[in-house]
């Protein structure tokens, strides 16, 4: 009787099911969210930063990518949480709060100029989730890596110690606009790989609604539930040479082509150059700068988007001679058969009366960013391409 008793407890432990999460054990990281760092802010000692970030895919499991890129001494970190967002605030959804561990413990040390990641979070997470991911600094580790556009309200606890793991939010007290010690978070799920958008403020966002995650990165997750859509967009950032955060080209495997499940490429940059001094007037050096972008992408077998340069005259910084260098670099990106796919973002959003400016409903009122409905038309135009 024993012999039988235990075969069939063997045999009913193989027939049941696996749970969910350990099935996702078995699938590949998948990123689901990216700020790029674009330098650094002020340490909050002993403060709690819970910062607020928006999931294009779902997971039963994910994974925080914490940085200290920029930074110049080691970043203590005290704690690290994540947790679905209950409502518009900083509280925690009932249930849902986890403590991230490095290598199994919960405090970690990142060397400056390094990012690091979390151990795997059982988690489930669904698409276009809020995640709360609080990191608690308990002394001052020097310059603070940050995004620092991020159009989206964070929280922070000035006195930090014991609230990391705090469903209510009532001890954040104090907003932030920017995100603190992070640059990505990827999860296992059923996503089928991700898209990386790599480009300047018109990808960051800028000109759209605060809180509202309508940047076209965003949008675009909309158009692909089983993609991950990174926004790799730094405001102020050029192709060419350094602006505000490393160029492109610098910074392109660390925020693009090394991202988890990384698919496919849209670049959308070159007008900072353009506008910057020195002004970058050679369309040659944008074509070349270009061909490496998509050289190196498909070296790890991405497939790469080109986005044309959209009109900005109004705009303070727009000159005739800026004009014509915007149109020679437009028509290498449509004509010049270096990307595997080409938006034509220019024809989407330029006003068809007067067509070095933007048509008056995409105009935020600076003439070169994009408010909401902007936004939408440049997500539109990279889905319909994005095969």
């Amino acid at each position: 009787m024993g012999g039988a008793v235990r075969f069939l407890a063997v045999l009913l432990l193989l027939l049941t099911p696996a749970p969910a999460w350990a099935a996702a054990g078995n699938q590949p990281w998948t990123g689901t969210w990216e700020a790029a760092p674009s330098g650094t802010a002020p340490a909050l000692p002993g403060a709690a930063i819970r910062n607020v970030v928006h999931l294009s895919v779902g997971g039963h499991e994910l994974r925080v990518r914490v940085t200290n890129r920029f930074g110049t001494t080691p970043l203590h970190l005290g704690a690290v949480t994540v947790a679905r967002r209950q409502g518009q605030g900083p509280d925690a959804a009932p249930g849902t709060l986890r403590t991230a561990t490095f290598h199994r413990a919960a405090t970690a040390t990142v060397p400056p100029g390094r990012d690091l990641l979390t151990d795997p979070v059982r988690l489930t997470v669904p698409a276009g989730a809020d995640l709360l991911v609080t990191v608690l600094t308990p002394d001052d580790s020097g310059p603070a890596t940050q995004h620092g556009t991020a159009l989206q309200t964070s929280w922070v606890a000035p006195v930090g110690t014991g609230h990391a793991a705090d469903e209510d939010g009532s001890a954040y007290r104090t907003p932030i606009s920017n995100w603190y010690y992070l640059a990505g978070v990827d999860v296992r799920g059923t996503a089928t790989g991700s898209v990386v958008a790599l480009g300047d403020s018109l990808t960051d966002g800028h000109g759209s609604t605060h809180d509202a995650d309508r940047r076209w990165p965003d949008l675009l997750a909309e158009h692909h539930r089983r993609l991950g859509v990174l926004n790799a967009g730094i405001g102020g950032n050029r192709l060419l040479r350094d602006g505000t955060g490393p160029s492109a080209l610098a910074r392109l495997d660390v925020d693009a082509l090394d991202r988890a499940g990384a698919r496919f490429l849209v670049v959308f940059e070159g007008v900072n150059d353009i506008n910057g001094k020195p002004t970058a007037d050679d369309v040659s050096a944008y074509a070349d700068a270009y061909r490496t972008v998509v050289a190196r992408a498909h070296a790890r077998h991405l497939r790469v988007v080109g986005v044309t340069l959209t009109p900005y005259a109004g705009h303070p910084a727009h000159t005739a001679a800026r004009e014509t260098v915007r149109q020679g670099v437009n028509e290498f990106i449509r004509t010049g058969g270096a990307f595997d796919a080409v938006c034509d973002a220019d024809a989407a959003l330029r006003d068809p009366e007067d067509p070095v400016r933007l048509l008056p409903r995409y105009d935020p009122g600076d003439h070169l960013h994009f408010d909401d409905d902007g936004m939408r038309a440049v997500a539109d135009c990279v889905s319909r391409v994005l095969r």
